[in-house]
């Protein structure tokens, strides 16, 4: 084939392959293994000794292992757009009213061993979350449920605390996930690597030293939904760096390359040094941010915060570590979602240390303001740390700021985080479902999975619900822009870049252009095997 990089456009919400190219044929043999790599990490720890719960786990990288074998009662289509029944037969809101959610099972699910799901083991799966609330706040996706209802064995019935246009989305993230009562207690988490469910996949972990190295995916011969699954096992193989990766690829040792490549193999790829790789490029709502506990004495003042958004330069950071591969981000809502606004580009403008210094001065703040700035080595890819390098800099170079750099493994540093450990710290988000609503409430309302102690009454009261109301997604953009104005003016968070996302496949492999959508989600069951052209 010729060499060149496959690019899927964002047009009006829908992704649509620009090229069509051999990668995505539907033909091909389904019984051979597919490969994949990822650096990704997945540790269990004495703070965390249960990452792959659905009750627990919050982060993109465990969500994706769950999805492929924790059946949801919707999902996200391939494509994009509204979710589609997948444990569910129909779903939907009742009587044209905003605050009573039915769905109707599929007839004859079944877990992988040959359990019967009913409606009441749906309830008491999405009951338990809410009951254990684990102190990741994932269970907080679900906080606008009252109570759950079942008639029958197929009906179960959402009556919400408040009307949420947004709920159906919710109900395709892995905590609204189905267990199985005899493998996952009702009031405490399963501690491990061990994942059971109904999905189109089983799953069996190699575990060493308390981390996963290899996932295998077996196809489900019991499964029930609506995904057409193009292979009958998919191993996800754990490297440590990005570059023993690409090797791995390039001898044919593994077939996809997902996250997270380095900018200078992307590059490469994009270049066809690999003529046996082709490269996926992605729309993507990837964002990354500074975040503050605004409770500590180094960032208490709004000034402080301020002034680290009226210095940082995002262009620069952008051009001399990612490129082409991400761009400057203005808001918490990616530019690519209804409601976006350029909320701190409209207040800060381009750098300024000269009114940086002045916003310290007036507020009385002794400079230069000493502080550490706390990054995950091993999260996010080989790159963040040149990434907070720049950002010191830049810092520094204002003689306002004395900033220090700590990296830490993501195991520990998450746990830091969210105990309040950090004053400032580097963190990336992977929507839970494309709507600004996850771009907001996450990390400003109650419970916010943050942790952060910053509280505004008229986001949380007033914004964050009446959002929420509107069926019409279109008309938040009423309300989504004096949010992100609030935001840019408290700076609990400081958002810096939106990035792009890929995926590297070996010529053999179909299905590659919806292996990921722009959420991130992870589709392995869109992989097969195919004739190279």
């Amino acid at each position: 084939m010729n060499r060149k990089t496959w690019v899927l456009a964002a047009v009006a919400g829908l992704l649509t392959p620009v090229v069509t190219a051999c990668g995505d044929s539907d033909s091909g043999n389904k019984a051979a293994t597919i490969v994949i790599g990822t650096t990704d990490r997945f540790t269990a720890t004495k703070d965390a000794p249960a990452p792959l719960d659905p009750a627990y786990t919050y982060d993109t990288n465990s969500w994706n292992l769950l999805r492929q074998t924790v059946q949801t009662l919707l999902v996200e289509p391939k494509g994009e757009g509204a979710p589609v029944p997948e444990a569910a037969e129909r779903c939907g809101f009742d009587g044209g009213g905003d605050n009573r959610y039915v769905c109707t099972l599929r007839e004859g699910l079944q877990f992988a061993d040959g359990d019967k799901i009913t409606a009441d083991i749906v309830k008491s799966s999405i009951e338990r979350a809410l009951r254990i609330k684990a102190d990741t706040d994932v269970s907080a996706l679900l906080n606008t449920i009252g109570t759950i209802e079942t008639r029958g064995d197929r009906e179960i019935i959402f009556h919400l605390k408040t009307a949420d246009a947004t709920f159906p989305y919710k109900l395709t993230t892995p905590v609204a996930g189905i267990v199985n009562p005899r493998d996952y207690d009702g009031d405490r988490l399963r501690d491990g690597f061990a994942v059971d469910g109904s999905g189109p996949y089983t799953f069996k972990a190699e575990v060493t030293d308390d981390a996963i190295t290899t996932v295998t995916f077996t196809k489900n011969s019991l499964y029930k939904g609506s995904l057409e699954v193009n292979n009958d096992q998919v191993v996800v193989r754990v490297f440590d760096d990005a570059k023993a990766m690409g090797t791995a690829i390039s001898r044919g040792d593994i077939d996809v390359m997902i996250r997270t490549m380095s900018p200078a193999q992307i590059e490469q790829l994009e270049a066809g040094n690999d003529k046996s790789v082709s490269l996926v490029e992605m729309p993507s709502l990837e964002i990354r941010y500074l975040g503050f506990n605004t409770d500590a004495p180094t960032v208490r003042a709004k000034a402080v915060r301020q002034a680290m958004a009226q210095i940082i330069d995002r262009g620069e950071l952008v051009s001399k570590v990612y490129g082409t591969q991400a761009e400057p981000l203005y808001s918490l809502i990616p530019a690519s979602l209804t409601g976006h606004s350029n909320s701190f580009f409209n207040k800060y403008g381009t750098p300024d240390i000269t009114r940086a210094k002045n916003l310290l001065d007036a507020a009385g703040v002794a400079t230069p303001v000493k502080l550490t700035m706390h990054y995950t080595t091993d999260h996010y890819g080989t790159a963040t740390k040149q990434e907070f390098e720049i950002l010191r800099k830049q810092l520094d170079a204002s003689h306002l700021f004395d900033v220090t750099l700590q990296g830490t493994p993501w195991a520990d540093f998450s746990t830091a985080e969210r105990k309040g450990d950090y004053d400032v710290y580097g963190m990336g988000w992977f929507p839970d479902f494309p709507d600004a609503d996850n771009f907001v409430a996450p990390f400003l309302d109650k419970d916010n999975f943050l942790n952060s102690p910053y509280s505004n009454k008229t986001i949380q009261q007033s914004l964050i619900p009446e959002m929420r109301r509107d069926a019409d997604r279109l008309r938040t953009v009423k309300t989504l822009p004096r949010i992100q104005d609030i935001v840019a003016d408290d700076v609990p968070v400081l958002p810096l870049w939106q990035g792009k996302q890929y995926v590297a496949a070996r010529d053999d492999i179909t299905g590659v252009a919806y292996a990921i959508n722009s959420s991130s989600v992870l589709q392995l069951w869109e992989l097969g095997h195919g004739l190279s052209d």
